[in-house]
This record gives structure tokens, sequence and C-alpha cells, in this order.
């Protein structure tokens, strides 16, 4: 596994439950500021097989990217409020880690 994407799996694995991260800021946080397309395809073809939470991972606008229902739900069942329109309060939710 490359560099970036090893730090950027462990970045996904450690978003705690009720929090959200954007593909923006794991991709700064890995060491590529303009990696977040990269970021996305982590999570398309690595989720399954390192478990990671791929739902609390959204958009810069606080958005959720794909108007999937699965998403939404597991995000409600965690405790996170999105609105009919599929935003998130990132004031709220978004998590920085250390």
């Amino acid at each position: 596994m490359q560099p970036f994407t090893e730090r950027a799996v462990t970045l996904i694995k450690n978003i705690p439950n009720g929090k959200v991260m954007t593909y923006g800021q794991i991709a700064r946080l890995a060491g590529s500021p303009r990696g977040a397309r990269q970021v996305v395809r982590i999570l398309h073809s690595l989720s399954r097989k390192h478990n990671l939470p791929w739902h609390r991972v959204i958009n810069s606008k606080g958005e959720i990217s794909f108007k999937d229902e699965e998403q939404r739900l597991l995000l409600k069942c965690e405790g996170i409020e999105i609105s009919k329109e599929g935003f998130i309060l990132l004031e709220r939710y978004l998590y920085q880690p250390e």
C-alpha cells in the first residue's frame, strides 16, 4: 500500500462514531492537499477490505455526496442530524484529529 493510501485509511478508520470528515480534509492530513478524488477511490476500492466507515466521509460543503439512503441511515443511527437537502452541520459534526 502506498504511504498516502495507508495514511488515508488510518484517518478514515479513526473517525469516531457520530463524527464526519471531508474528502479534502482526509487528503490534506494524509499528505496530498489536492487528493480528494484519490480519497474517493480509496473508499471505493478498500472500504470492504479494511472495514472502513465510508459513510462518515462527506464533501466539503457538508453534503452527502451520494444520495444514498444507506449512508443517511447509518449517519442518523450515530446521532448525526441531516437536513432534508442532505447537509450536515460541519461546525457540529466535523472531526478534527490532532
